[in-house]
């Protein structure tokens, strides 16, 4: 409990953003939290949770660590699982299909961690060459929507919704059982100093690229289940989403500062803010303008600046 609670302690806007967003929700649209709707609502919230999740460890470690693929990886993996192992291939176990996505994550986040940290290609150009290559792929293999997908999988959007985002979490803790989750703090926090300490800066951060993949492929799984079928242009939606959500959350772009948990809540107030801004058939253009403002606003009050300014004033006051 007190390591959720800490990695929540970044996150103050977006626990007060939440709690003004689930108030408002349960009063308007009061049917979306309903008993019999909350394992639909999860299967809805989960996909950009995860997604949230998988572009949190980068972000951690620092060196504009942001990794601008996970939103392509998700969409490739959604149409490699259905239109090749399952349409093509016949293939619909879950014993095949979940290692053959987890698989595919990790490999393609070892290739981001490669160019990254062996090439010392720039993080966000790294990733961005992954995102065109991702996206161009799953647009080749499949030009339209296409599926569906087994039945199996669809309850992962309905009943069994919650189990990606248990996977996900327990994974997490025991990284964070680990003196993995303590050296990425650390080379996010000041990479010199961890390397100066003995800390191998380059193989953590590969590794953070290696997480993220598996977490998007288990977002990949999730997305999946809510669409029930495969869609190329779906996935690419989730990146900056993704991003927007972490920094919510209270993670700061330059690394060494949030949480995964922190993370999650963004994502769950970016949904909420979605859900009440379709229920009044708001513009999207609108949408993408409250995102914006909700996030520099995010990002300056979580900025050492602000912290420091504040800090500042209340010496001041007391003195």
């Amino acid at each position: 409990m007190k390591r959720f609670t800490s990695s929540l302690a970044d996150a103050r806007f977006a626990t007060f953003l939440f709690f003004v967003l689930i108030i408002a929700t349960v009063l308007i649209t009061p049917s979306r939290f309903s008993p019999g709707n909350i394992g639909i609502t999860l299967g809805l919230i989960v996909p950009l949770v995860l997604a949230a999740c998988a572009a949190t460890p980068v972000i951690l470690t620092g060196r504009e660590g942001i990794d601008l693929s996970v939103g392509p990886l998700i969409g490739f993996i959604n149409v490699i699982l259905v239109k090749t192992l399952i349409l093509d291939m016949g293939l619909e176990s879950p014993l095949i299909i979940v290692p053959a996505a987890l698989a595919i994550g990790v490999a393609v986040g070892a290739v981001n961690g490669f160019l990254a940290v062996a090439l010392r290609i720039q993080p966000i150009v790294a990733t961005l060459g992954s995102y065109l290559v991702l996206a161009g792929l799953a647009t080749w293999i499949l030009p339209s929507p296409m599926g569906p997908a087994p039945k199996w999988l669809n309850m992962l959007s309905e009943d069994w919704s919650v189990l990606p985002l248990l996977a996900v979490a327990a994974a997490w803790l025991a990284i964070k059982r680990t003196p993995l989750h303590g050296l990425m703090m650390t080379i996010g926090g000041d990479d010199r100093a961890a390397y100066s300490a003995g800390v191998n800066v380059g193989l953590v951060r590969f590794l953070a690229y290696v997480i993220t993949g598996f977490f998007a492929a288990i977002a990949a799984i999730s997305l999946t289940a809510l669409l029930g079928s495969a869609d190329a242009q779906v996935g690419p939606n989730y990146t900056l989403l993704a991003i927007a959500a972490a920094a919510l959350g209270g993670v700061s772009l330059a690394g060494g500062k949030g949480g995964m948990a922190g993370a999650a809540l963004g994502a769950v107030d970016i949904f909420l803010l979605q859900n009440l801004v379709t229920h009044f058939n708001v513009s999207s253009f609108f949408l993408q303008i409250t995102y914006g403002l909700v996030l520099v606003i995010a990002v300056s009050l979580n900025s050492d600046r602000i912290s420091d300014y504040l800090r500042l004033r209340k010496d001041g006051t007391h003195a």
